[in-house]
Parts: structure tokens; sequence; C-alpha cells
């Protein structure tokens, strides 16, 4: 009996163990079924899309840039092809030895090391390539492809470089592209929907336009970014890669800049600091902006040393300083035309108002002497023979009895104190001097000698190059005129300067005077008149950086190079039909006829008998 009982026993506990069984192996497959039917059935578009998107990666692609050409189609700036080493650091163990293997063969500096390693480790979480080395040479081209076999995690990539033609000649008006920083780089992810993974065309990766024309017109330039489709494995590794949308190469920019005249400007000027800027009549254009000395844009943009770069930066010549936009300079004597605008406009003068110039201007409030650059004077002087032999007594005189807010509007409306280019760089629009200047910067008042001095161009009258471009531009256009620029073609209205007083007729004797200047003579700018076949109106000027109580003080001056007088000139021919004007500086140059005067007159040559 007890063993049939423990029989039923045993029985009865395997029952209960085989039903448990069955249990546990149906809830497991009615689990198993249920995941099987949400993966494959009800969430399968779910997961099939970020199986495709573990699998696949999108890609941006840089465009190249657009080509710059000047206004007769030379080109000045492209994009030349240039060869890289390129690594892939996901598949690269030890850097070190990756590169130390690579060194025994191939010419890589130290810096280019350096750069490497410090930047492999972000390169390989991120699973992108990497450059080793630039621009590699022809030579270590053939090297590396000789032994290409023992590194299937580099290889040599075709990039582009941006191309300077004449990289002294335009460094200040076209200027350079660079590398954009954190904030430039945030902005461009941004505007252009970028991703972060880019296939880069340039050897120097994002470049972005940093001065000049490639900065003014990067919207132009830059393109559009293209997408490629990358495939990759578990790991992340590239399998392959497809185009989804090809790049869009940026627009060509046509300029109004002449590269014969920058030519001549450069050749003229002999690295002397200073500036050129001349303007076609017809429409406005700035054919020359030349400022001196210059810097190398190819080294700056496509690699430099440090020592090199320390030594521009630091440099008494200060080549970075764009003089055509940003030089501050006393008029001088260049701004006696537009006095005698004034005086005629507000019938203080006329062409046959003289004076006896006794070589200086006494002031009669304090009695204090203002005194002519030519010792004993002129003279008996009417307004053409102040314009043409430069009196000063003529237009201290003048000056002392103006009104110095109507002289102020009217300097303003010749272009003085105010940009004059709609498309130049970081141009300085400067100031013209009045009561309430003069009270705010100085806290003390303004007195009829600062007045008189600004009959002159000089006190504190300070105007920029192409400010007297734009003023010589204007007078040689009888009073109209359009905002200057550097794109070829650019659509401008015209403007005018509204006179009650001053003619036609003034125009023509104010043209004469100013062509006497060279071609008279008598004339300060004589000594040009051999230069040229052409007829040139013309005002010279010398500003003065130290003035002194005699001329004995003033000589003494001049024995600091850096304390001489700057040389201006402006002009404007060929005449009687102008088509260009133009404006020189030369610092601490001393004379305008004879330093400025024949830039001005080589500039013009380029361009009028081109």
């Amino acid at each position: 009996m007890t063993e049939i009982n423990e029989t039923y026993k045993e029985k009865t506990s395997f029952n209960k163990r085989l039903v448990f069984l069955y249990a546990a192996f149906g809830i497991l497959g009615a689990v198993f079924y249920y995941q099987i039917f949400n993966l494959q059935i009800s969430n399968y578009s779910e997961y099939e899309i970020a199986a495709r998107n573990n699998k696949n990666e999108e890609i941006s692609v840089q465009p190249l840039r657009g080509i710059i050409f000047d206004r007769n189609g030379e080109i000045l700036v492209n994009n030349i092809p240039t060869f890289d080493l390129i690594t892939k650091p996901f598949f690269i163990e030890d850097p070190e030895d990756f590169v130390l293997k690579l060194s025994s063969f191939l010419e890589i500096d130290e810096g280019d090391k350096k750069v490497f390693l410090s930047q492999f480790e972000r390169a390989k979480a991120l699973n992108k390539e990497l450059t080793l080395k630039q621009s590699i040479s022809d030579e270590d081209r053939a090297k590396f492809l000789v032994r290409g076999h023992m590194f299937e995690n580099a290889y040599v990539g075709k990039r582009y470089l941006r191309n300077y033609l004449y990289p002294e000649i335009f460094s200040h008006s076209i200027g350079y592209v660079g590398k954009p920083n954190e904030e430039e780089l945030d902005e461009i992810y941004e505007l252009k929907s970028l991703n972060k993974k880019i296939n880069f065309t340039y050897t120097n990766q994002l470049i972005i336009g940093k001065t000049g024309l490639e900065f003014t017109y990067e919207d132009i330039l830059t393109g559009e970014f293209g997408n490629n489709l990358r495939e990759v494995d578990a790991r992340g590794r590239t399998l392959g890669e497809k185009i989804s949308s090809a790049p869009i190469v940026g627009n060509n920019l046509h300029t109004s800049l002449d590269l014969k005249s920058h030519q001549a400007a450069h050749k003229a000027l002999n690295n002397r600091k200073g500036a050129v800027v001349a303007i076609d009549i017809k429409d406005g254009s700035i054919v020359t902006l030349f400022s001196s000395p210059t810097f190398p844009t190819n080294q700056l943009v496509n690699g430099i040393l440090q020592k090199d770069f320390d030594e521009l930066l630091l440099s008494e010549e200060k080549p970075f300083f764009n003089r055509a936009l940003k030089g501050r300079y006393p008029p001088a004597s260049a701004i006696k035309p537009a006095i005698a605008m004034y005086g005629i406009e507000e019938g203080l003068i006329d062409w046959n108002f003289s004076i006896f110039d006794e070589g200086f201007f006494t002031l009669p409030e304090d009695g204090r002497i203002y005194r002519d650059w030519k010792e004993g004077g002129h003279g008996n002087t009417n307004l053409f023979k102040a314009i043409t032999q430069s009196s000063n007594t003529y237009f201290f005189d003048l000056a002392y009895r103006s009104d110095i807010n109507q002289l102020n509007k009217h300097l303003l409306s010749l272009g003085f104190g105010d940009k004059a280019c709609i498309d130049c760089f970081e141009e300085d629009k400067v100031f013209v001097p009045e009561p309430s200047w003069k009270m705010n910067k100085h806290n003390f008042g303004w007195f009829k000698g600062d007045t008189v001095n600004m009959g002159v161009g000089q006190g504190y009258l300070v105007s920029t190059p192409v400010q007297l471009a734009k003023y010589a531009y204007i007078m040689a256009n009888k009073g109209k005129f359009s905002d200057l620029s550097l794109k070829k073609d650019l659509v401008k209205s015209e403007k005018s300067i509204e006179f009650n007083k001053f003619s036609n007729d003034d125009w023509f004797k104010l043209h004469e005077s100013m062509i006497n200047v060279v071609e008279g003579n008598t004339g300060t700018a004589r000594r040009l008149r051999e230069k040229k076949n052409y007829i040139v109106a013309a005002k010279t000027g010398t500003a003065e950086l130290v003035s002194g109580d005699n001329r004995e003080q003033y000589s003494e001056t001049r024995l600091d190079d850096s304390l001489r007088d700057h040389a201006l000139i402006i002009a404007f021919g060929p005449m009687p039909n102008p088509r260009y004007a133009i404006s020189v500086v030369v610092e601490n140059g001393e004379s305008g006829g004879s330093v400025a005067g024949p830039v001005a007159i080589s500039v013009l040559n380029s361009l009028i008998q081109e």
C-alpha cells in the first residue's frame, strides 16, 4: 500500500512540473511571437528607417569658390589643384608610429606632425579624415604611390588652393580667405544647414573671405554645398560613398579693378608708404585701389611660418594697414579748389577778386601769423593765380571770411566726412571738423584760426585717399557723381551737387586753373608736362605733420624722415573731356608735384594709353 502511495505522489509531482514547463514555454513562445510581430509588422517602418540611418550617413560637400577677374577679363584669383596626404584615423592604432614610418621616406616637418597628432583623437572619434601633409611635392607623391600598399589607411587626395595670381598688387583691394573662427563656423553651419561631417574641397578645409572683396562678396563667391551619402558598417567604418546632390561652384566676380594700373602704381610707389585711388568718371567705378607696402596673400592663405607672420604684423611699415581706405591725411593744398567753389557760391569772391600776397596772413583777433609756403609771397594774386601757384595767403584770407558751419556743409557735399565706396572693406569715413565736434573732442571752443587752417587743408581737417579721389571725380564731372564701387557693371543712381551761383563758366575756369597747375610755366606741377602726351588738370598738396614758428624750426623737423610732410596730388584727364580721376598720397614724400605727381601720371598713362 505504501509503494502505491509513493508512486501516486511521484506521478502527481511530475504532472505538475510538466504543466509548469508547458506554461513557461507557452509564455516564452507568446513573447517571442509578439516580438516578431512587433518587429516585422507593427513597427516595421520605424525600425527600417533606424536601420537605414545606422547604415548611411549624410556628408556635406564643400564647393569651389568663384573666380575673380579684373575689368578686362584678366584672372586675378582662381583655384589650383594640389595633392594632400590624407589619413583615416579610425583605423590607425598608433599615430606616432604611423607618422614615423611615413617620415622614413617622406618630407614631413615637425609642424605638420604636431598639428596631426593634436587633432588625431578628435578626428578618430568622429571617423573623419585628417590631412597629414598639404601640397606634397611630385617627388613625395611618387614615393608614396610606390609604397601605398603598405599604408592602407592613408592616400594622396586631390584638393584645391585659393590662388592669388598677383598676391602683392591686390592684397588690400581683393583681400584674402582664411579659416572661420568658432562664431563664424557656427553661423555657417546654421545658415547653410550643414552636417558636422564635411568632405573638404580645399586643402585648408573650410575657408571664408576675411578681407577685401573676398569678404564683401562672400555670398556671391562661396557657392552652394552638396551632399553625399556614405555607407558605414556596424563599427562606423566607411564602406562606400555616393553623390546625393553635387556642390554648386560659386559665381565669378567681375571687378572694375584694372590690372595694368595696379602694376603701374606698385612700380611707381616702389614700396614707399602711400596709396593710389583712380576712378572711371563715366560710372564712378574704382579702377585702382592700391596701398603700399603690401603683403603676400598666397603665403598668408596657404601657409606662412609664424616668425614671418610676426615680422609682417610687427613691422613699422604696417603692410596690413589699408592706407587707401583708412589712411588719415590732411588734404593740404588739394582742398583749395573746394574752398574756391565755396567762396564763389557764397559770393565772397569771384575770378577777378585779388589780394596782395606778401607771404603771410595776419589773424586780426590776436595778430598770429600764418605763413605762405613761398617766402615773400606771390604779389598781386587773383583766384586763377592762387590755384595755379597754390597761394596759401589767398586762401587764408578767404577762409577767414567764411562761415565754418556753411563751409562744413560744403565739404560734406564733396564727399569728405563720409564713406565714399559702397562695397569697400572697412573704409574709414573720417570726419569734417566743426565747432561742436571740437568742444566734444577737445573741450575747447572753435577759433577763427581753426577755420583759417582749414582753408589750406591743415589743422583738424583730414581725409582718406579714396575721399580725395571722389572729390577729384566730382570736380572733373562738374558736380555730378555716383557712389564709388569695385564690382563691374553695378547699377547706381547718379547724384549732383546743387549750386545757386557756381555756374558752368565757373566750372570751365576752375578746370583751366587746375590745367595750368601742370601745363603752365608757373604751376606747382609743371615738371609733369613732359611725362605724358595729353592734358591733365591737377592740384598738388604738401601736408604738414609738424608745424614750426619759423622756417628754421620747420627745417629741423625734416631731419627725421618720419616727420617729413606727406606728398599729395589729385588729378583728372585727359582734358577737356576727362575719363579718369586720381588721388595719390606718398607718406613723408614732401613734394606733391615732384613725388606724388609722377606716380599719378604713371597710373593715368596706363589707363589712358591702354
